[in-house]
C-alpha cells in the first residue's frame, strides 16, 4: 500500500533536513504507528504521504504508484485527521459534514450516520464553535471517514476525549482494519500505540531508529522474570524468578502452592521505556 524509500525532506531556508533518509513499508490493513516527540519528524512525514508538502526526495510509492504522479482523485482515497481540526466555527456540525461531503467525487457516507457513531447526534445542529475540543475530535474523525477511504492519516486521534469517547474512537479505528483499510496514526501515546497498532515505527531527529509489533519489542527487549507480591502476616513482600527454568524452581512452587499471593507479572519492557532506551529521548 505505500513504499518509502530514503525519504528526505528540508524546509525552504532551512540547512538542515527535517527528515533524513526514511525507509519503512506499510502493506494493506495494518494500522501502522509513528511514535516520537515534538519535532521528531512525524507530522512532516504525514504531511508529505497526504501530498502537502512536494519537494521532498527519495521515493514515496503509493497504491503502487508513485505520490508525485497521482492527481486529484487521490484525495478521494485517503482521510485525513488531524490533532487541531479546523471547521467553518459558524456553520453547524450537520453543515460542516454536508459541505466537506460535496467536494468528493466518490459516494460518500451519510453524516447523520457518521454523528451517531461517534455520539454525537444530538449535535448536528449545534454550531461547531460551541464544541470543545473533543467534540471537535470527533467531527474530525467523521469527516475523515466521510468517503470511505482506504488510506486513514490520523494525528492524535484521541488527544482530549475522555475515556469512553477515547474507547469509542478506537473501536471504530479497529473496525476500519477489519474492514481491509490501511491506518497510519501519528502519536506520542504509547498506551494508544500499544493498544491499536500492527507495527511502530520509533522517529527521532528525522530518524528512523526501530520497527517492529508492539508485542515484539516488549518481549525481546523485557527481562524474561516473573515478580510475584505476596503477604506475609500483613507485610507485603516481593520475590522475582528467572522464567527460564522457573517450572523446576522449588522456592517459587511453594509459594504459589502455600503463599498468600497478590498479584504476579512479568517484567515486558513498556513502550515508553524501549523508546527512551533506543533513542536517548522522552516523549515530551
Amino acid at each position: 500500500m505505500i513504499d518509502v524509500k530514503e525519504l528526505r525532506f528540508r524546509y525552504p531556508g532551512h540547512r538542515l533536513y527535517t527528515l533524513k533518509g526514511l525507509n519503512f513499508h506499510i502493506p494493506q490493513g495494518e494500522i501502522f504507528g509513528f511514535l516520537g516527540p515534538s519535532g521528531a519528524g512525524k507530522s512532516t512525514t504525514q504531511k508529505i504521504l497526504i501530498g502537502m508538502l512536494k519537494q521532498y526526495e527519495g521515493s514515496v510509492s503509493i497504491f503502487g504508484k508513485q505520490l508525485k504522479e497521482h492527481g486529484r482523485d487521490y484525495y478521494n482515497s485517503i482521510g485525513v485527521a488531524f490533532e487541531f481540526p479546523n471547521f467553518y466555527s459558524r456553520f453547524t456540525a450537520l453543515e460542516n459534514l454536508n459541505l466537506f461531503r460535496s467536494l468528493y467525487d466518490v459516494p460518500t457516507e451519510e453524516p447523520e450516520n457518521l454523528l451517531a457513531q461517534l455520539s454525537l447526534s444530538e449535535y448536528g445542529r449545534t454550531k461547531v464553535s460551541d464544541f470543545s475540543k473533543g467534540m471537535k475530535m470527533r467531527l474530525n474523525l467523521c469527516r475523515a471517514l466521510m468517503h470511505r477511504p482506504d488510506i486513514l492519516f490520523l494525528d492524535e486521534p484521541t488527544s482530549g476525549l475522555d475515556p469512553v469517547n477515547a474507547s469509542t474512537v478506537k473501536d471504530i479505528i479497529l473496525q476500519q482494519k477489519a474492514l481491509g483499510k490501511t491506518v497510519i496514526l501519528t502519536t506520542h501515546n504509547m498506551f494508544a500505540a500499544e493498544e491499536l497498532c500492527d507495527r511502530v515505527a520509533f522517529i527521532v531527529d528525522g530518524e528512523i531508529k526501530l520497527v517492529d509489533a508492539p508485542r515484539e519489542l516488549k518481549v525481546r527487549e523485557g527481562k524474561k522474570a516473573v515478580t510475584v507480591e505476596y503477604r506475609e502476616g500483613t507485610t507485603l513482600r516481593r520475590a522475582d524468578y528467572q522464567l527460564d527454568g522457573i517450572a523446576d524452581n522449588e522456592a517459587f512452587q511453594d509459594l504459589l502452592r502455600g503463599g498468600s499471593i497478590e498479584t504476579i507479572h512479568t517484567q515486558e519492557a513498556t513502550l515508553d521505556q524501549l523508546f527512551i532506551r533506543v533513542t536517548g529521548r522522552t516523549l515530551t
